[in-house]
């Protein structure tokens, strides 16, 4: 019964998170929407900020499980590294509560901000992972694992999202082709 509760207070909180933002959210509307009393909320969790972290974290592990789902022992490593960080991205432009976060966060929600970047810490270090066990398999060079991670990633977001600010967005296939090109070849073992 506990577990259904707090899992009533969860799916409340995220619904409320995603449609009102970070700030909007009380935990009066949460406990309204869960249908419980406020009190409930507080057997779980001490504040909103420890709720809102819980969603937090449970939407990293839906996104890093999206990336995972994209990993294939058909391909090399850059076809699965780019299909989990596609799958990440996407993840982020069709969750309801990323969007919301991505919107809140341009009001200066310093919560949020810290969400944010704790979001594309996960993505940074699932593919810094993903390279150091490239490393060792050696199906890439010897390179620091950290940084090509962050290069690789803001890569592929300048490729999606900003280019598409000012000329007509590129096809998967097309991102796909330009990260070989400019970046990946360089890191092909001989």
């Amino acid at each position: 019964m506990a577990i259904d509760r707090k899992q009533s207070v969860l799916d409340a909180a995220s619904k409320s998170f995603s449609l009102f933002g970070y700030k909007a959210t009380t935990m009066d509307q949460v406990a309204k929407m869960a249908n419980v009393g406020k009190g409930t909320i507080y057997t779980f969790f001490k504040n909103k900020e420890e709720l809102f972290d819980e969603i937090v974290s449970r939407m990293i592990r839906d996104m890093l499980q999206q990336a995972e789902s994209a990993i294939s022992s058909e391909r090399t490593f850059f076809e699965n590294a780019q299909a989990a960080i596609y799958r990440m991205l996407q993840f982020r432009t069709e969750h309801q509560l990323m969007l919301k976060l991505v919107q809140e966060q341009e009001m200066g929600t310093s919560a949020v901000k810290d969400v944010l970047v704790q979001v594309e810490n996960e993505i940074l270090t699932y593919i810094k992972n993903r390279i150091e066990a490239a490393i060792a398999k050696g199906e890439i060079q010897n390179c620091d694992p950290e940084v090509t991670a962050f290069l690789l990633v803001k890569m592929y977001i300048a490729l999606v999202y900003d280019w598409e600010k000012q000329h007509k967005p590129l096809s998967e296939q097309q991102i796909s082709e330009l990260i070989e090109l400019y970046f990946l070849r360089g890191l092909f073992t001989k």
